[in-house]
């Protein structure tokens, strides 16, 4: 069984849940990250626990250095914001590819067993036969962030075919709960919930997100870690439910007890709207992202667990107790 464990980007939302159920498994686990948005508050209860480096994925010598000697790497750090990818698709590009490449390499040179690297479900772009399948569903990304994680997952496949490391990928579908950053739609929803406004649907509100609590995530990037698949795989993290805008603004206003209804503004994608704080309707957007989760279930064992009811309420309860965490929108 593995017993190291380096975790790129654990000080991020993802990255934080995962070092914490590392340590709570009795893994010795490093934190590699730059602070760009991970937060040392993050792993503030963690505190003696565990080792943080400070350091960039770009930087491959102090990646290398940081890899000596570990059994697996767990590769969360990307750049995630779709608007920065579409102002500066060169540095999503430089960030999400040739970041994991040398994750990749630190862990070829490091003689690391096996990686784990964050991938995304953008990489299929508009889902065309939903659920999207890992295997089966084209994948055709609409934005260049999803582009950029689907050339880092084949070079994953590459690095895994000539060197024989385990690589599984995780397409990640719209990971929520305690942590998260402020800048997606549920989190705009509860903040604008919290603050006795009612949550804005920009039109009909009729597109379809596969919404997974960051507990499920964690269990599955588990059970990779102690899986014994060789080769190259990726993982849906989803839940194979599809839930529409419209009916998250209402459920979260029901989870809440707000006693408000959400209401509807006209906003046209690439245009910014005037009731929540010049936020802007992406271009391009996806209208169904669902994800199957049926190979996980098949080759892993594991299934998602959490109701999107019962973690959106778990979201509220940690945000009533962290306000203060919630003042900038990064998205």
């Amino acid at each position: 069984m593995a017993r190291s464990v380096l975790v790129t980007g654990g000080a991020g939302f993802i990255g934080s849940h995962i070092v914490a159920d590392l340590l709570r498994a009795g893994y010795r686990v490093t934190v590699f990250d730059n602070f760009s948005s991970g937060l040392r508050e993050n792993l503030a209860a963690l505190d003696g626990d565990v080792e943080i480096v400070e350091g960039d994925i770009l930087d491959a010598a102090g990646l290398n250095a940081a890899a000596r000697g570990k059994d697996v790497v767990s590769h969360q750090a990307a750049q995630l914001e779709i608007t920065k990818c579409m102002e500066d698709p060169l540095g999503d590009l430089h960030t999400n590819l040739v970041g994991t490449i040398n994750v990749l390499q630190a862990a070829r040179l490091g003689g690391v067993e096996r990686v784990v690297n964050a991938s995304s479900a953008c990489i299929y772009g508009q889902a065309v036969e939903p659920p999207s399948d890992e295997d089966r569903h084209p994948h055709d990304p609409n934005w260049s962030y999803g582009a950029s994680k689907l050339a880092a997952e084949k070079y994953a496949q590459i690095f895994s075919n000539d060197y024989g490391i385990a690589v599984h990928s995780l397409r990640y579908g719209i990971t929520y709960g305690p942590r998260e950053w402020y800048g997606r739609v549920l989190t705009i929803f509860l903040k604008r919930l919290l603050e006795g406004k009612p949550p804005v649907i920009f039109g009909a509100g009729e597109q379809l997100r596969d919404f997974v609590y960051v507990d499920d995530v964690v269990r599955l990037h588990r059970a990779c870690i102690e899986s014994s698949l060789a080769g190259a795989e990726s993982f849906n993290g989803g839940t194979g439910v599809a839930t529409s805008i419209a009916d998250l603004a209402s459920l979260a206003c029901e989870v809440t007890g707000s006693g408000v209804a959400p209401i509807a503004e006209n906003v046209a994608p690439g245009e910014r709207s005037e009731l929540v704080d010049g936020r802007m309707r992406l271009p391009s957007e996806l209208n169904v992202m669902h994800l199957s989760t049926a190979k996980a279930e098949r080759l892993l064992g594991i299934a998602p667990t959490v109701s999107l009811r019962d973690g959106l309420r778990r979201e509220w309860e940690w945000l009533l107790e962290h306000p203060d965490r919630w003042t900038t929108m990064s998205y």
